[in-house]
Parts: C-alpha cells; sequence; structure tokens
C-alpha cells in the first residue's frame, strides 16, 4: 500500500535548504540565496499598522469566516479586476483562499479526478505538479519553444478524453515568461472549444512588464464557463506568512470548490484577508513602485549576462520574478546547484526540479529567484557565476 504523498517528490525549497548545512559562509562572502521567489521584507509600515489596528479592533478577524472568503474582499476584487481587465466581474465569481497553491488545489479537486489529465507546459510550477500527482491526476507535460512559450497546437494534440484542465502561469514560474496576450486567448479558444478548462495562475501578475490587461479573456463571452484565475496576494503586499490567494470563475464551479476548501481550512486567514483588502484599497502607489523595483532588477540581470554569455552561459527566460538560465557545464543541473552553494556561495535551484524525469532539458537549466537582491546584489551574483571554473558541456 501506498499513500497519497508517496505518489510525488519532496518539496524543492526544503530540500534545496538542505544544501545549506556544514556549509560556512564568510562575512565577506555571504550565501546568495536566489532559491525561493518570496519576498524576505515586511509589509510597508503604514500596512503593518492598520494590520495591528484590525488585530486590536476587529472582533471578525479573529473568528471563523464564509468558506469563499469576506465578502468585502470578494467585492473590491471583482471590482478591481473589472476595471484592470476591462471586464465585468461579479462577487459571486470570486473566491478567496489560503494563498494560491490551495486555489489551485481547489480548482483541480473541483474538475478532475484520479485518472484525469492535466496539461502543464514545461519547465512547470513544482507545486502544480505535486498536487496532481496526489490527486491522481497525470500531468501531461507540454513542450516549450526557444523562447519557452507553449504553443496552442501541440496542446491540442495533446488532448485526450481525459484531459480536464491546460494549466498556464504568467508570467512564468520559474521560465520568467510573459505569455503574450495572442497566445493566452488561443489557449482559450482552444480550451473553449474543446470543453475543457483553462487555468492562468497570475500570481506575478503585478510585476508585468507590459502596462494594461495583460489578455482579454474576461471580455470573452461565457468566460467563466472556461477560464479559472488564480491569484496571490503575497507577492504583491508581502503577505507571504498570511496565505490568501484568489481564485476567480463560474458561481457553478466555485459551489465545487468551497466543498474542498471546507474540509481543508474552513475559511482563509480572516487578519490575512482583512489585510489584502487594507492593501487593495491603499497601496496602489505603494505596489506601482515596488513593480518598478522589480522591473529594475529584470533590467539588471539583462545588463550583466554578457559576462556569462562569453561563457556559453544563455538567458533563455527572464520575468517578474524570474531568470532561467542554460549553463554551460558537463555536469547537471541538480549536481551543479548543490556545487554552487560550496563553490560560489550561490542557492539557486536546478531545471530538474521543474521538468519530468526523463526530460533532458531540465539537467541544463537553474531557475534564479533575483526578487529579494537588488542590482548591486546581481552583479555580485553575476561575478560569482563567471569565476566558476567546471568541465563544460560538449558543444552539440
Amino acid at each position: 500500500m501506498t499513500s497519497a504523498t508517496e505518489h510525488t517528490f519532496a518539496p524543492p525549497v526544503m530540500e534545496a535548504r538542505r544544501w545549506l548545512d556544514g556549509v560556512d559562509f564568510p562575512p565577506e562572502r555571504p550565501l546568495i540565496n536566489v532559491s525561493q521567489a518570496a519576498p524576505v521584507d515586511l509589509p510597508p509600515a503604514e500596512m503593518r499598522a492598520a494590520m495591528a489596528d484590525i488585530i486590536v479592533n476587529e472582533p471578525q478577524a479573529h473568528l471563523y469566516g464564509p468558506v469563499l472568503g469576506l465578502p468585502d474582499l470578494r467585492a473590491e476584487v471583482a471590482s478591481q479586476w473589472s476595471v484592470a481587465y476591462g471586464a465585468s466581474i461579479t462577487s459571486k465569481q470570486v473566491a478567496i483562499t489560503s494563498g494560491c497553491n490551495q486555489a489551485f488545489a481547489a480548482a483541480i479537486s473541483a474538475i478532475a479526478q484520479a485518472g484525469d489529465e492535466v496539461l502543464l507546459p514545461t519547465p512547470w510550477y513544482f507545486n502544480h505538479k505535486m498536487w496532481l500527482d496526489m490527486a491522481g491526476v497525470q500531468a501531461v507535460a507540454l513542450p516549450t519553444n526557444a523562447a519557452l512559450l507553449p504553443d496552442p497546437e501541440v496542446a491540442r494534440r495533446l488532448i485526450t478524453k481525459r484531459t480536464r484542465a491546460i494549466s498556464l502561469v504568467t508570467p512564468n514560474n520559474p521560465a520568467g515568461a510573459e505569455y503574450p496576450a495572442a497566445l493566452v486567448l488561443a489557449f482559450f479558444k482552444l480550451a473553449q472549444e474543446t470543453g475543457i478548462k483553462l487555468i492562468v495562475d497570475e500570481t506575478y501578475r503585478d510585476f508585468h512588464s507590459q502596462t494594461g490587461a495583460p489578455h482579454p479573456l474576461f471580455q470573452q463571452a461565457d468566460w467563466d464557463q472556461t477560464l479559472i484565475h488564480l491569484y496571490s496576494f503575497s507577492k504583491a503586499f508581502r503577505l507571504t506568512g498570511h496565505r490568501v490567494g484568489a481564485m476567480i470563475t463560474s458561481p457553478e464551479l466555485m459551489a465545487e470548490a468551497e466543498k474542498f476548501l471546507d474540509t481543508v481550512a474552513i475559511c482563509p486567514s480572516q487578519m490575512g484577508q482583512f489585510s489584502a483588502l487594507w492593501g487593495l484599497q491603499n497601496l496602489t502607489e505603494w505596489l506601482a513602485g515596488e513593480r518598478n523595483e522589480i522591473l529594475a532588477r529584470r533590467a539588471a540581470i539583462e545588463t550583466n549576462m554578457p559576462q556569462l554569455t562569453a561563457q556559453g552561459w544563455i538567458l533563455k527566460g527572464c520575468g517578474a520574478y524570474f531568470a532561467y538560465v542554460e549553463h554551460p557545464f558537463a555536469m547537471a543541473s541538480d549536481k551543479l546547484a548543490q556545487e554552487l552553494v560550496k563553490e560560489a556561495g550561490v542557492l539557486a535551484l536546478p531545471g530538474t526540479m521543474f521538468t519530468p524525469s526523463d526530460d533532458p532539458n531540465g539537467a541544463r537549466h537553474l531557475r534564479i529567484a533575483f526578487a529579494n537582491i537588488d542590482a548591486d546584489g546581481i552583479a555580485e551574483l553575476f561575478t560569482r557565476l563567471a569565476a566558476l571554473r567546471f568541465s563544460l558541456a560538449p558543444s552539440s
């Protein structure tokens, strides 16, 4: 007998942290940790002050709330998303979840059962793969092109009678690629035509390089019969520890997701929800500054890349919190990532954590999550990587 959890792998970020055990990082060369895509800075001071007031003066913050979330927060999301996407979204089409990972788990539980299939572009977000594994749902790898973008026609050929959804992440984790609006729309039309769902995880939407709506999906007729939109407040307002996410789809599907949500958490964190609501209503200008900083760090990655390009590295994708790079060394990325800790004082995740075990592309790539290092830190990171002296991979 095996359990559901035995069908998947150990949490990758936790595995990577164990590589730090027994390694000393001298003061003149501290660890550069680019392994996890999560802000480590606290929420802004004005938000923390508001949160303190909520703790003292808002009784509901300490009690169970509705399974699908705080009504005022659902209404605020519906209103702001309607403006942002030029659409008409109602609060009945919005649920608040305990983070975006839970939103994905709820969505899959509402549309699929063991033996079904979901298409995931590779490299994929490992937590999505892990949940599908544990749910007994087959993750069907959808290859991406040189720009790390999936092709709807390739996806069409992979759809079977057991396919329940295509799941996209844009801006992408781990690749950093921003999916063009026309491409996202093409996937929506494919899903609509074939009667499956399109899951679009926009956790990093607030750091998209494009201004305005990143896609027109909410403007499509009967969009909620096909689209399941996922979002996280963790990155936008640095609320990672408070676990607040969102799902937008049809009320009918929401009723199915509610069954899952009620059994795993009863309700999302009330404190986190009141905080997210305050952030939406008060931190628009602050969030714009956060976006500008992330875009500046993305620019720093591109500015510093030539010193690695000269040694055979290739920048495959760069956007939101991530750069996805192809390395030139003979060793596979899972081994290389561990060597980087000792040889360069750098903790990054290998491409093998984002690909099927039989996909050779995983061994050639590393993910760099740059949200927690500034331009100077990025320059130092690239200097350390440029100084590496390992055996090079044979030229293809």
